[in-house]
């Protein structure tokens, strides 16, 4: 029986992929620079490769949060500083809390029955801000975010972390919900927890991912849950 209950914040709850396409064109902008296709989908193309190797602990946050922009910068025959350039980029960032659909209304049935958490790797000013903007903080009972933590998802520490601080929390009594199977997934795969893919692309499964449930609508997970 499900008890305790852990959320993605980035393209599960809150839309980041519109978020970020805002915030980064607005910062170009600012360096005089059109985001043009070509120059979103070769920054994407970084960043997620970037991502990845943080979330495999390759490499650290502040590597990914400023190489990202030197790179894309010099792609555009610019020189800039990676580390000034994340800051206005999230400075526009953090004001970007676009819900998804139903995700407002499932969080606030679902916090009713169930012990609801905040898991997510990312920078905590940047998220506390969106979550706080977004409206949805008070239903969860804390937060947990990467750069606090000290780990990232898929890491045990990560989880080891969050349940260390959840006292009523047990391992065979909850489940996380996140769009990454990367790091929501097999972070709870690792674990021994169980897991939903939300996947409202309806894309192919890839990896040694291995989710308990597939969801591609919010709104369906009460039900859902009340099964497992």
């Amino acid at each position: 029986m499900i008890k305790t209950i852990l959320f993605d914040i980035d393209d599960t709850l809150l839309n980041f992929k519109k978020g970020q396409k805002n915030a980064l064109r607005k910062m170009f902008n600012d360096q005089g620079i059109e985001m043009t296709s070509d120059v979103f989908e070769t920054y994407q193309a970084r960043n997620h490769e970037l991502w990845q190797q943080f979330e495999r602990g390759e490499i650290e946050k502040d590597r990914v949060l400023s190489e990202r922009f030197t790179y894309i910068f010099d792609k555009c025959g610019l020189v800039r500083d990676g580390k000034e350039m994340d800051e206005l980029f999230r400075g526009y960032l953090k004001e970007e809390a676009i819900l998804l659909p139903h995700a407002y209304e499932t969080v606030s049935v679902l916090s009713e029955q169930y012990d609801l958490y905040i898991v997510t790797n990312g920078v905590s000013v940047t998220q506390y801000h969106r979550l706080d903007k977004s409206g949805l903080r008070p239903y969860f009972k804390d937060v947990f975010v990467s750069e606090d933590t000290g780990y990232q998802k898929p890491m045990r520490e990560f989880f080891d972390y969050a349940f260390e601080r959840m006292s009523k929390a047990d391992p065979d009594e909850t489940i996380i919900i996140g769009d990454s199977l990367s790091a929501d997934i097999v972070g709870g795969n690792r674990y021994g927890i169980k897991t939903c893919w939300y996947n409202p692309e309806n894309l192919e499964m890839t990896g040694e991912s291995q989710p308990d449930y597939v969801i591609n609508d919010l709104s369906k997970l009460p039900e859902l849950l009340k099964k497992s």
